[in-house]
C-alpha cells in the first residue's frame, strides 16, 4: 500500500513538473528557452515526457522484493537521489550548457527519477544496501540479528513448539511459503499416516503463530528465483538470501546447509543435548523389545527415548534387565548406547 502511494504521488508530481515546464513563457525575465519540437507541440510532449518518466515506475513493478522501513528509505532515498542528481547535472553541464534548450529538460528528468530510484533500491534491496553503508541499519530490531527458516520436517516433528515456549530462541522464525505447501500437501495426503504427520505440522505452526515468545513470519517467495529447486535446496537457498540459519531435524538438509556455511539448529542435536550422559561402565535398566541387528543382541529404549543394544539379550525379550554401559554413539542422527548384561554368565537375570 506505501508503495502505491509512493508511485502515485510519484506520477502527480511528474505531471505537476512536466506541466509546469512546458507552461513556462519566460524564465527570469527572458524567453524560456526549450526544444523546438516541444515548443511547437506541447499537449504531445507533455504525453510523452510524462510516459519517459514512468519507465522507472514500470521496472520498479518487476521487482517484487520490497523490505525495507519507510521514512528511512525514503529520506535516505531522497537524499542520495538529489545528490547524485547535482552531481550528473555538474558532469552534464559541459555538454547541454545552460543556455541549450534541452538543459532545462535534463535537470528536469534527472532530479526527478533519480530520487525515485534511490528510494525504490532502499525500499527493495536492504539486505544488499548495508554492504554500501555498514552502520546503517534499515529494518526493525529484533530480539536476534539472525533470522531462521523453518523446514517442514520440524514442523511436522513437532517439538519446534516445546523448543519455542522454553524462549531459549530469540530470532525471527521464517516459515517459506514453499515449505507451508509441502505440508498441506502431507495433510491432504490419501495416506493416513502422512495426512496425521501434515496436519500436526499446521497445528504446530498455529501454536508457535500464537506464542508471544517468538515472532513467526510466513515468507512469499518469488516463484522464478527458486524454479527447478527441490524443497531442502530453496531452503538453503532462502536461509543465505536473507543471512539467517535454518532450523530443521532433517540430516541431510543438516549437513549440506552446513557445508554451505549457514547455522544450523537441529532438533535431534538440541534434544541429545538435554539427555542425561552416560559413561561406560554405568549401569542401566531396560525392557527387552525386540532382537537387535547383531546376532543375539537385544534392543530397549530408554524413557527418554535412547535405543539401547545389549549383547547376549535376544532370548531375554519382555524382561527387565541391567546392563553395563559399553559405548556411546550420538550424532545429529540420534543417540545409541551399546551395552553388556550387568551379571555373569550362570546368574539369573533380574525378573
Amino acid at each position: 500500500m506505501l508503495l502505491i502511494f509512493l508511485r502515485v504521488a510519484y506520477l502527480l508530481i511528474c505531471a505537476g513538473a512536466i506541466l509546469a515546464y512546458i507552461s513556462t513563457e519566460t524564465v527570469a525575465g527572458k524567453t524560456a528557452l526549450m526544444p523546438p519540437v516541444i515548443e511547437n507541440n506541447k499537449a504531445l510532449a507533455f504525453f510523452v515526457l510524462l510516459f519517459i518518466s514512468q519507465f522507472v515506475t514500470i521496472g520498479d513493478l518487476l521487482i517484487r522484493r520490497k523490505r525495507i522501513e519507510v521514512i528511512s528509505s525514503v529520506y535516505f532515498g531522497i537524499l542520495i537521489g538529489v545528490l547524485l542528481a547535482y552531481l550528473m547535472i555538474q558532469a552534464l553541464t559541459p555538454v547541454v550548457p545552460p543556455d541549450s534548450g534541452y538543459h532545462t529538460l535534463v535537470v528536469l528528468l534527472t532530479l526527478l527519477i533519480l530520487p525515485y530510484l534511490c528510494v525504490s533500491l532502499l525500499l527493495q534491496t536492504k539486505d544488499d544496501f548495508r554492504f554500501v553503508i555498514p552502520y546503517v541499519e534499515f529494518q526493525r530490531d529484533l530480539k536476534s540479528g539472525r533470522p531462521l527458516v523453518v523446514d517442514s520436517s520440524s514442523l511436522i516433528d513437532g517439538r519446534i513448539a516445546d523448543v519455542v515456549e522454553t524462549q531459549i530462541i530469540e530470532s525471527q522464525l521464517i516459515v517459506p511459503d514453499f515449505v507451508l505447501a509441502e505440508v498441506q500437501e502431507i495433510a491432504d495426503s490419501s495416506d493416513k499416516n502422512r495426512r496425521v504427520r501434515g496436519r500436526r505440522g499446521l497445528e504446530v505452526l498455529a501454536k508457535i503463530q500464537q506464542s508471544t515468545h517468538v515472532d513467526v513470519k510466513v515468507v512469499e517467495t518469488s516463484r522464478n528465483e527458486f524454479r527447478m529447486m527441490t524443497v531442502d535446496q530453496k531452503v538453503v537457498a532462502l536461509a543465505k538470501q536473507m543471512r539467517g540459519g535454518v532450523i530443521t531435524n532433517d540430516f541431510n538438509l543438516n549437513k549440506v546447509a552446513s557445508v554451505q556455511g549457514i547455522p544450523v539448529i537441529n532438533l535431534n542435536d538440541v534434544a541429545n543435548a538435554l539427555k542425561p550422559r552416560h559413561i561406560p561402565g554405568e549401569r542401566l535398566n531396560i525392557r527387552v523389545i525386540r532382537d537387535g541387528d547383531g546376532p543375539g543382541q537385544g534392543v530397549g529404549y530408554l524413557d527418554d527415548g535412547t535405543m539401547v543394544v545389549c549383547e547376549n539379550a535376544s532370548a531375554l525379550a519382555g524382561r527387565d534387565i541391567a546392563v553395563t554401559v559399553t559405548s556411546v554413539l550420538q550424532n545429529s542422527a540420534g543417540r545409541m548406547i551399546f551395552g553388556k548384561l550387568a551379571y555373569r554368565p550362570g546368574e539369573q537375570p533380574p525378573a
